[in-house]
């Protein structure tokens, strides 16, 4: 087979029609647990300026030190395709005054991001996300509540084995101090740490506790815990945010060495995983992360508002569709039509043009297809959308301004005025419900 000349950017991808169904779902279950809980939405560009993100989601995070999509205008701005919503919503904040609007601001998104990932199942450069944030306020329900919302709208999609984590990664009040004992502990073993944890080590050593590498994991699993070296405040915190979700009944567990990949996070961390099958039977369950967030505490005064409080997360929407339909679970059916309307001739494709904006006035879906001539190719049409009736408008039924109903499955034909055959659509559609 040649290959096509152009095809979609390594690491991008085209939602297909048949994926569109679960991308409809997912929006739909967001919209109303959103809406429930007095979420507005709002859309910001997708370019952002390059400063906003170095600022705001840190120079020693990986998004900015790797896998930023960064772009020069002939004007001399330099953008960056939005690697995630926080610092942009965080920017819409501050500069359209709405830290004047009630507190919390509660705020939801959806849309694409880019980050530059080396490409592979589940991992895209292009990809979709629900981000929600709740700004103006530092009580811990908060920060319950955002979990809960995230895991009533997976459970609202029917996904199971659902497993919450959490920790607390303190303020600038504790970590400093946790952050050295980290560095002298990661020091002594920096030999058999990965080449990004021995450059994470002098730039942010936090960043270790989140790398994959099983030689990493190894040693992280006996380093000290920011859990046990937490200041009043942010213990008094992450107590409080533990019983507002023992009070809900979620189901979370503890992760002492839980981080987020991003600079500007304090005190509550939490992702959200659902368990599945590996391939070969009798292997343990994977864990497939769907949902991340936290607390920010400093991100609006970094970027030069007034110290003001905030929590958020957001969920992977082509994770959460992988998951989906390796569950074999449907996505919303697209609307179809109980009624074809064939046409033959010039004169019947006239009328048919001004008889489906009749049908689509009183919504009555109703299927068509007008570059076809052939009646045979037109009812083969209908057969194949299980069209329930067929209306056919022919040269002579133009002439006589009439139009023939026919039962597709009696094969019973009648022949209407064609003024009336809205109304007897209506009644007939309205009798087999």
């Amino acid at each position: 087979m040649k290959k096509l000349k152009f095809q979609a950017p390594t690491g991008m991808h085209d939602i297909l029609l048949e994926d569109q169904g679960y991308f409809q779902k997912i929006y739909n279950a967001c919209e109303t647990v959103l809406n429930f809980y007095g979420f507005q939405k709002i859309d910001t560009p997708i370019l952002e300026n390059t400063a906003l993100y170095e600022k705001g989601t840190g120079l020693t995070s990986d998004i900015v030190q790797k896998q930023m999509f960064t772009l020069r205008t002939k004007g001399g701005d330099h953008l960056t395709l939005r690697p995630e919503f926080t610092p942009g919503i965080v920017r819409a904040y501050l500069e359209h005054g709405m830290q004047s609007l009630p507190q919390p601001v509660k705020l939801y998104s959806t849309g694409p991001v880019f980050r530059y990932e080396h490409p592979q199942a589940g991992r895209f450069r292009q990809f979709n996300q629900l981000n929600v944030e709740i700004i103006g306020d530092d009580n811990p329900v908060l920060d319950a509540q955002t979990i809960q919302i995230f895991y009533n709208i997976l459970s609202e999609l029917k996904i199971k084995n659902l497993i919450v984590e959490i920790n607390s990664i303190g303020d600038n009040q504790c970590r400093p101090y946790y952050k050295k004992l980290l560095v002298s502990y990661f020091k002594s073993r920096d030999a058999s740490l990965c080449a990004d944890c021995r450059r994470r080590l002098k730039e942010n050593p936090l960043r270790i506790l989140d790398c994959e590498e099983e030689k990493c994991q190894r040693i992280v699993s006996q380093a000290p815990q920011l859990i046990d070296h937490l200041c009043e405040e942010c213990h008094s915190h992450f107590k409080g945010v533990l019983e507002f979700l023992d009070e809900t009944e979620l189901p979370y567990r503890l992760n002492p060495y839980l981080v987020r990949g991003l600079d500007y996070y304090t005190k509550t961390a939490f992702e959200i995983f659902t368990e599945v099958p590996k391939k070969t039977e009798g292997e343990p369950l994977l864990k497939r992360a769907l949902v991340g967030g936290g607390r920010y505490d400093g991100l609006i005064k970094l970027l030069g508002g007034e110290e003001t409080k905030a929590v958020g997360g957001a969920m992977g929407i082509e994770r959460v569709v992988s998951i989906m339909k390796s569950k074999e679970m449907k996505g919303v059916k697209s609307a179809t039509a109980t009624i074809f309307l064939a046409q033959l001739g010039t004169m019947a494709k006239r009328k048919s043009l001004k008889l489906l904006e009749d049908f689509r006035k009183v919504k009555i879906q109703v299927a068509e297809s007008f570059g076809k001539d052939s009646l045979k190719a037109q009812l083969r049409m209908a057969d194949k959308l299980e069209a329930r009736y067929t209306l056919l408008l022919g040269q002579k039924e133009s002439l006589d301004g009439t139009i023939i109903i026919r039962d597709m499955k009696t094969g019973k034909q009648e022949t209407i005025r064609l003024e009336r055959i809205v109304k007897e659509m209506q009644r007939r559609l309205k009798s087999k419900r």
